[in-house]
């Protein structure tokens, strides 16, 4: 009570100029939030809207004005080359399988391992959730030849299997699922092994269905990265019909010239499910995001 009246008599004996400033300078804070979010903004959405101006413009429209958003004259040559010179419905098959499938295996491996971490105990897990951290220093790109001639070993150039197995464990998912695990209750585990359940009925009855958040979140993240996967589709098929549909792209790209406004097309089509896919996980990708770095 005695703060209260202390606070009002301060806001009282406050001078008569200090109400307005305090409105100004809060104003100006707003303006300037919203200025750098705009910017921002423009920032990402101008290259989409580029992307889109030069898939419906003509070559000799395009050299003309590289850096003009919207075409003088409208062509849909590129998307007709898009459907026509490149088997567009198997590489859309292909890219679903590979993101899809690899992405379902990798939230089952990465859960079940980031569960062991977070609610077991057993020697060396510290050791072993460190190792998986530094993992994450280490771009794809060192372990590619690796991974390749593992693949060739095996036999599965050209296959799904050579496609899905190897990306299909993230040290990122992981990390993500295991931070989130950590914060659930652990009366919860007790409570099921007094009514006799044991690890893995834990882990899907009671862990599993808490984690949906984290889990969608993880989806949308694994499944955009892999589904813009350039570089595994392109050197582990050799193939058209094994390739993926961003890897095929480059079928535009040859010694006589690029097909800018089929390249675009095509870059325009591969982003559709994606944006979809992160439509409909949108408030379980922001609620997993903001979860599961609380303690």
């Amino acid at each position: 009570m005695t703060t209260e009246l202390t606070d009002a008599s301060a806001l009282t004996a406050a001078p008569s100029w200090a109400a307005p400033v305090l409105r100004t300078a809060r104003t100006t804070a707003r303006v300037l939030a919203w200025t750098v979010l705009s910017i921002a903004a423009l920032a990402t959405v101008v290259p989409f809207l580029w992307m889109l101006g030069v898939a419906f413009r003509t070559p000799a429209d395009l050299y003309a004005d590289p850096a003009r958003l919207w075409p003088d004259r409208w062509s849909v040559s590129g998307f007709h080359a898009v459907f026509t010179q490149l088997p567009f419905f198997r590489l859309a098959v292909n890219s679903i399988v590979f993101a899809g499938g690899t992405t379902v295996l990798l939230l089952l491996i990465d859960s079940l391992c980031a569960y062991a971490l977070a609610r077991l105990r057993f020697r060396g897990q510290n050791f072993v959730f460190w190792t998986i951290l530094l993992t994450l220093m280490v771009p794809f790109q060192v372990m590619l030849i690796p991974l390749f001639l593992t693949v060739f070993h095996l036999g599965w150039l050209n296959t799904f299997q050579g496609l899905i197995i190897p990306r299909s464990v993230s040290a990122l998912g992981i990390f993500m699922l295991r931070q989130f695990f950590v914060k659930i209750p652990r009366q919860l585990d007790e409570a099921a092994r007094v009514d006799g359940a044991g690890p893995l009925r834990i882990y899907w009855r009671i862990i599993l269905p808490l984690a949906r958040p984290a889990l969608a979140s993880l989806f949308v993240i694994q499944f955009m990265a892999l589904w813009n996967d350039f570089l595994w589709p392109l050197v582990i098929s050799s193939s058209t019909d094994m390739r993926t549909l961003p890897s095929a792209l480059t079928l535009f790209s040859s010694t006589s010239g690029v097909d800018h406004a089929a390249l675009m097309a095509g870059a325009a089509i591969s982003l559709a499910p994606l944006a979809v896919a992160f439509l409909l996980a949108q408030r379980f990708f922001t609620e997993g995001i903001a979860a599961t770095g609380i303690k």
